[in-house]
Formats: C-alpha cells, structure tokens, sequence
C-alpha cells in the first residue's frame, strides 16, 4: 500500500471541492505545513486520515490511501433515522448489526457513551455471528494485510480492562494522544512494562508495537467478525 502519494490525492480532492488548503486545514485541525511541497512525499498517519475522513465523510477511504477507485464514496448520501434491532437483543427473530460512522458522532468514546444517537449508515447481517454490539469501517493500514482501509469490524464493547481482555487478540481501541482520540485496530498483548501498561501490536510490519498506559485508554471493543468489501469497479 503507497501512502507516499496520498497528499497528492488530497490536493486533487481540495482542488475538485473548490476549497483552499487552508479550509481543509482548518476543518480537519491538521496544523499548517502538511500539506508544503517540500512535504508531500510524507507519509500520512492513520491520525490523520481519520480527521481527514471525519471531516468529509464524502470522500472514498480506498481511493484516499490506494488510488483506486472514484474519489466520493457512495455511502454518504443523506439516510432518514432509522430504529434497528440491535444483534444484542434477546427474543427477536432477526438480529441485525448497526453500521456506525464514529466520525460523525465524537469518536469512538461518543459512540460507546450513546449508541442511539449516533449516526447508523446501513445494517449487516452474519449468520452465526456471535453477539455483537455494533460494527464500524477500517481506516488505515496497520492491520494490512489482514484488514485494509474500508473493510467492516464487528464488534462486542468491553468495560475492565484489565480484567476483560484476552490477549493476543484483536480490538478496536481508543486512546488518549496529546489530548486527542485516537483510535485504531490492534492486537492487545501483555507489555514488559508491568500490569498498568498494554502493548499494542499491528499486523503491518512496518507499524512498531507501542506500549500504552492503561489511564490512556478511552474505550475498548473485541473484534468478532471482519467483512472485506472488494470492489469491481
């Protein structure tokens, strides 16, 4: 996956959008300079691409970091509210799993804190899926191969966590990084730091394994189930 030409994608989304660089900049609360010419062969963080993606949810994920495909994602065309039976609910024939867009609601803590407020972009359903609380898009590579930006989690929200992990497997994590949510898939493992600490490791081996404090940790789900959405087009 080449993220080294995915602030040239951006400046062609700002260029199709008729905005200035300093619009994005100030919509998305990245600082100035990121976009410079003397940095454009820079990578871009998953930090980043998640403001990016939450301030302009018409834009396509996959086309952002890959290139491929069109540059609007089709599943942001305005949805009337919609009550869905959770996957959680107990005596319902037909359980299905809520699609949330967590860049529309104050991140992955808001959505936790009010899941019924948030906004639902469709509904899955597996069969034979274990309980779940919910499910949410990909952003990012760190999980690349086995997960890319614009698949589906399916997850079951956790609340001890230090009791309730099990280690080694998959989450979908919020932290606190210089007062900022950010949030990611990782594997969870036991850090040499000591009980107080998690170590977060990705499946890209190009992302280094990072130990966090557990004070950091804002919000906490284990992954149950991925969908891969590949496109023809």
């Amino acid at each position: 996956m080449n993220l080294v030409k995915t602030k040239s994608r951006i400046l062609k989304f700002i260029e199709n959008e008729g905005i200035k660089i300093s619009d994005f900049l100030r919509r998305t609360e990245i600082k100035r300079g990121f976009l410079d010419k003397d940095k454009l062969d820079a990578a871009v963080s998953d930090l980043h691409l998640t403001k990016i993606i939450a301030s302009f949810p018409q834009l396509s994920v996959d086309w952002l970091i890959t290139g491929k495909g069109e540059m609007y994602s089709k599943t942001t065309q305005p949805q009337e509210v919609t009550n869905y039976l959770l996957h959680s609910d107990h005596g319902k024939e037909e359980r299905l799993i809520p699609l949330y867009n967590i860049h529309a609601t104050a991140g992955l803590v808001g959505l936790f804190q009010s899941p019924n407020q948030a906004e639902i972009v469709d509904t899955i359903k597996i069969p034979n899926l274990p309980k779940c609380d919910g499910a949410v898009f990909v952003t990012g590579d760190s999980m690349y191969p086995l997960l890319k930006s614009g698949d589906i989690v399916a997850y079951k929200q956790i609340h001890d966590f230090e009791s309730e992990v099990f280690w080694g497997e998959m989450y979908l994590i919020a932290i606190e990084m210089a007062s900022e949510e950010y949030v990611s898939v990782k594997f969870v493992q036991r850090s040499d730091k000591g009980d107080d600490y998690i170590k977060l490791v990705s499946q890209n081996q190009y992302h280094q394994p990072k130990d966090v404090h557990l004070s950091r940790v804002r919000a906490m789900a284990l992954i149950k189930a991925s969908v891969r959405l590949n496109s023809m087009g």
